[in-house]
């Protein structure tokens, strides 16, 4: 092997190398062979192919929003805050929403339940819930991190507006509605004959309080 000459520089080795890329790519260097066309059409001639092909296909038309837009059953739409059967929020404030979050849309402040004010079964209820939807990305890892259920993802998806400030959604705007039986928070806690069949439902009985749409993700 021939001893380098260390006068040698550094352009003029990748010069050496280039023309040696060069012989290579010409044949020279026992290359790869050129791919082989299986068409007879020219190169052209298949580009507009498949546009005309798609010319004459039919065309899908939706008349949205005159005819509303029908969405998955397991859709990824607005947040929703779900409530216990008496009215009690199912947010305990244990920030893990905010945490599992990748794009640090969820802002969370807990705060401390007493007897003469309780908005939620546990220690801590959500005294501050805001969700950022200019950041949002729909992933739904937040509902998947949340222990009590509380955040789930409705059907709605139109969320556009033309102020930046009304898309950061507070609690109130998150809040699953009143239904029949429900009483605004704070209030104390309705036990039934079994506390833990009243406050935590199994999955196959479902709630009461949270709507047909907000399927977890």
């Amino acid at each position: 092997m021939p001893e380098q000459d260390p006068m040698t520089t550094g352009q003029e080795k990748g010069l050496a190398q280039a023309s040696r890329g060069a012989v290579e790519r010409a044949g020279g260097g026992g290359g790869a062979a050129a791919p082989v066309r299986r068409s007879l059409l020219p190169a052209p001639g298949q580009g507009f192919g498949v546009t005309f092909g798609q010319m004459f296909k039919k065309v899908t038309t939706e008349q949205y929003p005159e005819t509303p837009k029908v969405t998955k059953p397991r859709y990824h739409g607005r947040h929703v805050l779900n409530r216990h059967p008496d009215g009690l929020e199912k947010c305990v404030g244990c920030e893990l929403c905010a945490w599992a979050c990748p794009a640090d849309a969820i802002y969370v402040e807990g705060g401390d339940n007493t007897e003469d004010e309780r908005y939620s079964p546990g220690e801590r209820y959500g005294r501050v819930y805001q969700i950022n939807y200019l950041r949002c990305i729909f992933c739904g890892l937040c509902i998947e991190a949340c222990p009590t259920r509380s955040l789930t993802m409705s059907n709605d998806f139109e969320l556009a507006d033309d102020n930046r400030g009304d898309l950061i959604y507070t609690k109130e705007q998150l809040m699953a509605p009143l239904l029949p039986g429900m009483e605004a928070p704070p209030h104390a806690m309705r036990l039934g004959e079994d506390e833990k069949a009243y406050y935590v439902r199994e999955p196959e009985q479902g709630s009461p309080a949270e709507p047909v749409t907000a399927e977890r993700a």
